[in-house]
């Protein structure tokens, strides 16, 4: 401890420990310190690397959380919206179809209407790599003078994105300019396609949707088992489908496993049943076989 020495402070001598750590010929002595002294520096370091990779986890982990609540309040939106859409454009009260047949009956209609969109997507998939990013969507959907906000093009974008592989593909540009024409309304032409085209689009995308309000009995947006029994219910007994005609082919729309299907659940099975991506179809299209 230092001490004074009249008016001087004057150190006092090391202890014999320390004058040992201190000596090079010491076998004890390391460079900056005693080899105790290093091993304790080097365990801190690592506390300390492991302190910062805990804290880089937990906050790649809220990141994620964050953007996981922001993405689900997005989807209820969009839901909520289409919805509301569907009911003022009055789809519920179309009668096109009477029965779950008469919507299977329509599947070669809704495969050519749909088919026109190919071009579309193959000519705004700028880079032909099978997927439009979120700048080739933007620019596809203002080409075609839809109007939507920037943030709903967002929300679509990640509503649309299933797989979630960071772009969209063409069955996913189908459901999504689907609802973009059902959100931004009937008067929001596809500029860039002929009338007859763009009539012939429109005209899919209301069908499709009257479909879905059709079997959308209480009209909540999204279907369970009781609805389907209830169409079936409505068509007289020598047009009916099987009883059977539900589980099976509900489970495949249930893609979430959570017991109902909604619209987009219910668009992305259509497309599937319809062979929209392949010249034949892999089942048949006559009926819908559930068991």
């Amino acid at each position: 401890m230092p001490t004074f020495n009249g008016s001087r402070l004057v150190a006092s001598p090391l202890s014999p420990k320390l004058q040992s750590f201190r000596n090079p010929n010491n076998p004890s002595y390391t460079q900056g310190g005693s080899a105790a002294s290093m091993k304790e520096t080097s365990g801190l370091l690592r506390s300390f690397s492991a302190l910062k990779s805990f804290s880089d986890k937990v906050g790649g982990a809220f990141a994620k959380l964050s953007s996981s609540i922001k993405h689900r309040r997005d989807h209820q939106n969009i839901k909520r919206r289409l919805l509301e859409a569907m009911k003022q454009r009055g789809f519920s009260n179309q009668k096109t179809f009477r029965s779950i047949n008469s919507i299977i009956m329509r599947f070669p209609h809704f495969k050519e209407g749909l088919q026109n969109i190919k071009n579309i997507f193959e000519k705004y998939d700028e880079d032909s790599n099978g997927t439009m990013d979120h700048e080739e969507l933007k620019k596809c959907l203002r080409m075609l003078r839809i109007q939507l906000t920037e943030k709903d093009i967002d929300r679509l974008y990640h509503y649309c994105d299933m797989d979630e592989n960071k772009g969209i593909q063409y069955h996913e540009f189908i459901v999504l300019l689907c609802f973009a024409y059902l959100l931004a309304g009937p008067d929001s032409a596809t500029n860039n396609m002929s009338n007859s085209a763009s009539r012939h689009i429109e005209g899919t995308f209301d069908k499709l949707a009257e479909a879905f309000a059709f079997l959308d009995k209480n009209g909540d947006g999204k279907l369970d088992e009781k609805d389907i029994i209830l169409a079936l219910n409505e068509t007289p007994s020598k047009k009916k489908s099987p009883t059977h005609i539900t589980s099976r082919r509900f489970k495949e729309m249930d893609r979430n496993k959570d017991g109902t299907v909604t619209f987009k659940e219910f668009l992305f099975s259509l497309i599937k049943w319809i062979g929209i991506d392949t010249d034949h179809e892999k089942e048949p299209m006559r009926t819908i076989e559930v068991r």
